[in-house]
């Protein structure tokens, strides 16, 4: 699995429409407020031309993609972290998950209704913020009142931490900060996340436009995107409509011609994954054999060992080292000989940071 995103917005922003098209699923998308009841959870392949590459030149029994897990709760409303609406009951759904995908409605129609009367975006992005900064200062102040009285009379220094990093989170969320802006220590930051603190993700905002938006930037993106750069966060802007044309198409050579009748260079779920990875610090390597090619995500700046770990634990207990070359030098050369020919087949140790797009062999011994 690469990562997965929770999908939150208001009711009637498109959320369920967009989950669909990008994981060709079947969740319910209509015309009214908490369509989606229990959460959909879809996973999807990451493209990555670069793995197709490679196939073609090992010629595997199999080729394995990487993956993007989405998790798509009902539409919140303003008192959704006090039981509103559906409310707080979904908000556990995405506690688990690595970053928030935020969808924000940027089109008008007067066949969708809008819960809040009109499209206003500074607006409904101040209300998901509220309520999920609401729903994380209920979690920590439960904990920070009980960690606080036996901090006063404890002498063990982990829980001085907890009390210090609770205290600082509170005193944000309070303040309408979310979690991500605290300046925490190194030891502070490994108690919050054992907090699961929604508003300490990452957050990629998804622009939901109608074509004419997809054609020229509208008002409502702009919002969108003065918001999200004041915040450090990313936009993309997708039209649901389209998304959701593309995934009925059933080749590959048709969506990309209909997105280049559009004037597409890609499609809204490319975008969204490449930001996605940027946003999380992402990087893709890859191992290739005669009985495989698959592709695995790590974090960047993951060592040798690290990296082998996500194919099995066994990997990292025994790890030798790593046996590798870059996709590039595959690509220029044509095969794995050539490339040792030319004296860009290492081998690495322990310490070797891993680079996106390398081709990896582990040696481990159990």
């Amino acid at each position: 699995m690469g990562f997965n995103c929770g999908i939150v917005g208001l009711p009637n922003v498109g959320k369920s429409t967009l989950f669909n098209a990008l994981t060709s699923a079947k969740a319910e998308a209509a015309n009214y407020p908490f369509c989606t009841i229990d959460p959909n959870v879809g996973i999807v392949q990451v493209p990555d031309e670069r793995l197709d590459r490679i196939t073609g030149f090992v010629k595997p029994k199999k080729t394995v993609p990487t993956a993007v897990e989405f998790v798509d709760i009902a539409g919140l409303v303003e008192g959704a972290s006090k039981g509103e609406g559906l409310g707080n009951q979904f908000l556990g759904h995405i506690r688990q998950t690595d970053a928030i995908v935020h969808v924000v409605r940027c089109f008008d129609d007067p066949n969708i209704i809008h819960v809040s009367g009109s499209v206003n975006p500074d607006r409904d992005i101040d209300v998901i913020n509220t309520e999920l900064m609401l729903a994380d200062l209920e979690t920590v102040e439960k904990r920070f009142a009980k960690m606080e009285k036996i901090a006063k009379i404890s002498t063990d220094p982990k829980q001085k931490i907890e009390a210090s990093c609770l205290k600082k989170l509170v005193e944000a969320l309070r303040e309408g900060k979310p979690a991500r802006t605290v300046d925490l220590n190194s030891d502070e930051i490994l108690v919050s996340r054992e907090l699961h603190l929604i508003t300490q993700k990452p957050v990629l905002y998804l622009a939901n436009v109608d074509e004419a938006g997809m054609k020229e930037e509208n008002d409502w993106v702009g919002q969108v995107r003065k918001r999200a750069a004041e915040e450090n966060n990313a936009v993309v802007k997708i039209c649901g409509a389209l998304e959701s044309e593309i995934a009925q198409l059933p080749t590959i050579e048709e969506r990309k011609e209909f997105l280049k009748e559009m004037g597409l260079n890609e499609s809204g779920l490319d975008r969204l994954i490449r930001e996605g990875y940027k946003l999380m610090n992402l990087i893709t390597y890859f191992t290739a054999g005669v009985q495989e090619v698959r592709a695995w995500t790590i974090l960047k700046g993951t060592k040798a060992p690290g990296a082998a770990a996500v194919i099995h634990s066994d990997f990292e207990k025994g790890f030798i080292r790593a046996e590798c070359y870059h996709c590039e030098d595959l690509f220029k050369y044509s095969s794995e000989n050539a490339v040792k020919e030319k004296g860009l087949y290492r081998s690495e140790g322990k310490e070797y940071e891993v680079k996106d797009g390398d081709i990896l062999f582990f040696k481990f011994n159990v």
